[in-house]
């Protein structure tokens, strides 16, 4: 997968404590709502994998609450995100694409990168694989599982609320 070797490339800030979860085997997803998770709607920069981060998430609206993350090193796009999590159901499902500077797709037309909902907690959301967690009113952190070498470790990308 492209998106762990350009994690691993760039040197991001490795955790060691364990902050994402997995369901266990034949665990549903809770029930959820958009409105559980609109804390993380807002602007968000950050330094992160040897670079700027920036995401940006809308407030829910359709269904939705879509974002686009970007990772720029010496002022160039690395690469793009773009997803949403949506109401699927009675829970949410994180859904993402990426695509390069140039804005190719790494994943087939029809796929995408899917985080089940785990658990929810006051200003935290646990997807499988990723966690988010608004720590103040300015600072949202996430931690995302990847795999180097048959191994998972997982990244930390701390953001503040950016303000032009």
């Amino acid at each position: 997968m492209k998106y762990v070797i350009l994690f691993l490339l760039f040197g991001a800030h490795s955790c060691y404590a364990q902050h994402t979860i997995q369901l266990s085997k034949d665990t549903i997803s809770p029930n959820a709502t958009l409105e559980d998770v609109s804390w993380i709607a807002g602007h968000w920069r950050g330094e992160a994998l040897g670079g700027i981060a920036e995401e940006i998430w809308s407030p829910p609206m359709g269904g939705s609450m879509m974002f686009s993350f970007r990772l720029l090193h010496d002022d160039e796009v690395t690469f793009y995100e773009f997803g949403h999590i949506k109401q699927h159901k009675n829970t949410l499902i994180l859904q993402l694409k990426h695509f390069d500077g140039k804005l190719k797709g790494w994943e087939a037309q029809d796929d995408t990168v899917d985080f089940k909902l785990v658990k929810l907690e006051k200003d935290i959301v646990y997807f499988e694989g990723l966690t988010m967690e608004k720590t103040t009113t300015d600072v949202l952190k996430v931690y995302v599982l990847v795999e180097e070498e048959s191994e998972q470790r997982e990244l930390l990308f701390t953001y503040t609320n950016y303000q032009q």
